[in-house]
């Protein structure tokens, strides 16, 4: 806990402006123990190609960010591609370097993502990718690494986190319903450039299974590494500490 503030403080390194409204949505279910706070981190280039990402998620770009944080007792690289793209090596050691500028445990979406899915005791999973195709398929293999079956890939080829950040509820649901599989514990959406929280409890309504997102599972981990209660309101059934069952 922040002993400034008396509140548990989760600290989130955001790049550009495309959904960050999410996190001030989140912030008013959580209540008045818990803090999100976000800095926009530097975005050279918004493109959803490798070596834009790679830029996005340095070393340099991510200890700027959270100098700018304050005080905190946990943080998050709020970027699932520019996480998964560095491999799952390379995303491991850009969650150290994080870590160790920033004095508190960190992680990044997705890796959020990979501890999503084992809290919900899923093995296989649909992701609906917003990315290229070449980028969501090295978030395939990101998912690889931590023993995740993906029984279905879709990838909606959106070059920018900007357009991505104009989709609206109508489109994220029937997005998300249309790239389901029945042989898929859990559908995944992996882009923070994505609005979804305000719509997690509509999104598992519509698929009928649990539904992890990027801002969500970004906030779960920022709060699991804080040390602070999981169970919340309104955030679907990751927030509920609900395990799936297995299909068979």
């Amino acid at each position: 806990m922040s002993s400034s503030t008396g509140v548990t403080t989760a600290g989130f390194l955001y790049p550009g402006y495309s959904a960050e409204d999410d996190y001030p949505t989140v912030q008013r279910l959580l209540g008045a123990d818990v803090r999100l706070a976000l800095v926009h981190t530097e975005m050279r280039e918004d493109a959803h190609r490798v070596d834009a990402l790679l830029d996005i998620g340095s070393d340099e770009v991510l200890a700027e960010g959270v100098a700018r944080l304050g005080e905190l007792d946990s943080v998050v690289w709020a970027c699932t591609s520019g996480s998964f793209v560095f491999g799952w090596q390379g995303a491991a050691q850009q969650v150290e370097a994080l870590a160790k500028v920033a004095g508190v445990p960190a992680s990044s979406t997705s890796f959020a993502f990979t501890d999503a899915v084992a809290a919900l005791g899923a093995r296989r999973v649909a992701v609906a990718a917003t990315y290229p195709g070449d980028v969501a398929e090295r978030f395939v293999e990101f998912l690889g690494h931590a023993g995740i079956d993906v029984v279905r890939l879709s990838s909606r080829g959106i070059v920018t986190a900007a357009e991505v950040g104009t989709l609206g509820r109508d489109d994220v649901l029937d997005f998300a319903e249309a790239n389901d599989h029945p042989d898929a514990d859990v559908v995944l959406m992996p882009d923070t450039a994505l609005h979804t929280v305000g719509w997690l409890d509509d999104l598992e309504l519509r698929v009928g299974k649990p539904v992890l997102t990027a801002n969500q599972v970004s906030i779960w981990q920022g709060l699991r590494l804080a040390g602070t209660g999981l169970r919340r309101p309104g955030l679907g059934t990751l927030f509920e500490g609900a395990a799936v069952q297995e299909a068979g």
